[in-house]
């Protein structure tokens, strides 16, 4: 068989930081569910980043009662973020798209695995008109815990399944990306500009450039 080697990676603190604009569009629903005196923060949202979005509600909206008012709440923020981000975006990282085309270019196969919701990533991907899905485009595959409610360790096995891989490794930023990536077999390189720290010694980056030279001291 053929080798196939994919890199999988992270969102948020990762590939970019949507913190700013989701906080914005967090609050926008918050006001108008009538909590006028709470505001959603770019600091609230970072805190949380990377956790599944029942967790990420939990933890930011302890003033509902837990059950349908908070579910609802969630609903109605997860799918206002994604409709502003697609006409807004994020921070994109210096040098995502040039070093993926470049990674690519070397063999490497793109994709994307996030604990976000359904539609996060494809409103990323809309925002910044890169194309996905086939073998062909820049990034061939994504998953998330908001299509499956699958752990992340899951869907980094299920993708990699999924398209054949027969080397790969994740891309992250935090502690919990490690943990998962660990448990689902793989090795793991760390966002250093990103949101968390790792306790463990790992391969790094400390801009996304880096990968051309990481990438293949770590799966060759």
């Amino acid at each position: 068989m053929q080798d196939k080697k994919g890199i999988i990676f992270d969102m948020d603190g990762t590939v970019w930081d949507s913190s700013e604009n989701v906080a914005r569009a967090w609050t926008v629903k918050v006001h108008e569910a009538g909590y006028t005196d709470k505001t959603v923060t770019r600091e609230d949202i970072q805190s949380v980043m990377g956790k599944p979005m029942d967790v990420i509600a939990d933890t930011l909206f302890t003033y509902t009662e837990k059950g349908p008012e908070r579910d609802n709440l969630r609903y109605s923020c997860e799918n206002y973020e994604n409709e502003y981000l697609r006409q807004n975006g994020g921070i994109l990282y210096d040098g995502v798209l040039e070093t993926w085309a470049k990674l690519k270019e070397n063999d490497y196969h793109i994709y994307i695995v996030s604990n976000c919701q359904a539609g996060y990533i494809e409103s990323f991907l809309s925002f910044y008109n890169i194309a996905y899905g086939t073998p062909e485009d820049l990034v061939e595959d994504i998953e998330c815990y908001g299509n499956n409610l699958l752990q992340k360790d899951e869907n980094i096995k299920l993708l990699a399944e999924r398209n054949g891989l027969t080397d790969a490794c994740y891309v992250g930023d935090i502690q919990s990306d490690y943990d998962a990536t660990v448990k689902a077999g793989f090795p793991f390189i760390h966002a250093k500009y990103g949101f968390g720290t790792i306790n463990a010694e790992v391969p790094y980056i400390n801009a996304f450039g880096d990968l051309i030279k990481v990438v293949p001291e770590v799966i060759g």
